[in-house]
């Protein structure tokens, strides 16, 4: 008679709950990444070191604040703080400086933050359309430099 084994031994329990990281750690989710901080501040915010930040959302500490690229957000005294000689960056304080929603699961240590709007909004300042040319629905050839100078809003539609 051939011998039985539970080919997922790990799934023996499916109900019993287990840590998704080592106690005092965090799981914090941005723009589809995946950051898993070893160490935190205590409190209700998010408290992360300011070398952290970079890895979470691409902002550097600079002297003149938080800095993305060319944009700077200028940092109030409550954002850095100092606790037995770690110095501590508030996430969730500057993301609500920036407009950022966040949401947190603290019972599982997720926190997950939303795109940055200032951020999107510098990049659509920015943006420029390409020059091109397409054929309306009465087969008329509209260019996009016929709209310079004008607004346009362009709907496009493939099956595919």
């Amino acid at each position: 008679m051939a011998e039985a084994f539970m080919a997922y031994p790990e799934l023996r329990h499916p109900f019993q709950e287990t840590p998704i990281h080592p106690n005092g750690s965090v799981t914090v989710l941005y723009q589809g990444r995946t950051i898993t901080l070893s160490e935190t501040g205590g409190g209700d915010n998010l408290l992360i070191k300011p070398e952290d930040l970079g890895r979470i959302n691409g902002f550097e500490l600079k002297p003149d604040g938080a800095c993305y690229a060319d944009m700077c957000i200028p940092l109030n005294d409550e954002l850095l703080s100092t606790t037995e000689g770690e110095q501590w960056f508030d996430l969730t304080a500057f993301a609500d400086l920036l407009e950022q929603p966040w949401v947190v699961d603290r019972e599982a240590g997720v926190w997950s933050f939303a795109e940055i709007p200032a951020k999107r909004k510098n990049m659509m300042v920015d943006a420029m359309a390409p020059e091109f040319e397409v054929t309306d629905r009465k087969g008329n050839v509209v260019r996009m430099a016929d709209l310079k100078g004008k607004k346009a809003l362009i709907v496009t539609w493939s099956s595919w």
